[in-house]
């Protein structure tokens, strides 16, 4: 079996605020793959002593261990269990209940030589290879079924130049309205503190043997097809294989440094975080 991985920090000089792992226990053929993309907060109070790196490292770290481990949990199962692990670490000295408590975004596979599991919880996306070489993507696009208004006021937020009170103000009353919305009914799902989200995900199962690679990404690996619309999923796959996740995020960080003001596509961040892992029986 063949596993790349890379990752790198949007900004110089700030955390990296995304995690991964791969673990492929001595004993069986299985195996298992967690990506996490960590919310990056607004400026202010987070009720947490914590910063994000520590959560997804907790996260991540307790959800590749029950991946891997023989206790006969599904994902979601180890999702809920690990975001419960990861809440009783810090429960008696932060405030879960903040709306801002460290959380993030899920990609999970696991594997043995029967099936393929697979569970996504927000906008990180997980892309699978079929044995006809055929790449199909599964996300979570909650986020893009926001209310039309409220998609109107981001695209409104964008076209402002950065760096002007205008868009600081308007981003700010655009950053209230979505963060309502977060782990709520009629919006979008990020593992935070409460179990419960876990059932929220987009899950499922395939045949071993008609999967014949999986693909993990953050929404700043996935920006060459989301925001730049310079390949689709077939062809990020195709890159990824080819040149590896190293070159993915070479043309990610070109394809931002053309675009350095967010003028011709318009985005949250200049640049983000970026991880790909790669998997290929």
């Amino acid at each position: 079996m063949r596993i790349e991985t890379a990752t790198e920090s949007g900004s110089p000089g700030r955390p990296n605020e995304d995690f991964a792992a791969v673990a492929m226990p001595a004993s069986g053929g299985g195996g298992a793959l967690v990506l996490l993309d960590g919310v990056t907060p607004p400026d202010g109070p987070t009720g947490c002593r914590h910063d994000v790196p520590w959560y997804v490292a907790r996260l991540g770290g307790s959800m590749i261990e029950l991946s891997v481990s023989p206790t006969g949990r599904s994902l979601a199962e180890c999702l809920a269990e690990s975001v419960r692990r990861t809440a009783d670490a810090h429960r008696d000295t932060c405030d879960l209940y903040h709306r801002h408590t460290p959380q993030a975004t899920v990609v999970a596979v696991r594997w043995n030589a029967d099936t393929v599991e697979h569970l996504v919880l927000s906008d990180s996306v997980l892309l699978i290879e079929d044995t006809a070489g055929q790449v199909s993507a599964v996300r979570d696009d909650r986020l893009d079924r926001l209310p039309a208004p409220l998609l109107a006021r981001r695209a409104e937020v964008r076209a402002l130049p950065r760096g002007t009170a205008a868009r600081a103000a308007a981003a700010a009353e655009y950053g209230r309205a979505v963060e309502a919305l977060r782990n709520a009914e009629g919006g979008f799902f990020t593992a935070a503190a409460d179990p419960a989200v876990a059932a929220r995900a987009v899950t499922g199962t395939r045949p071993r043997s008609r999967v014949r690679a999986v693909a993990a990404l953050t929404d700043g690996a996935a920006r060459l097809v989301e925001v730049f619309h310079e390949l689709d999923w077939q062809g990020v796959f195709t890159l990824l294989d080819e040149a590896g996740p190293e070159e993915l995020l070479r043309r990610v960080r070109a394809a931002e440094s053309a675009d350095p003001e967010g003028a011709r596509f318009p985005r949250g961040k200049v640049r983000d975080d970026a991880t790909a892992v790669i998997a290929r029986w």
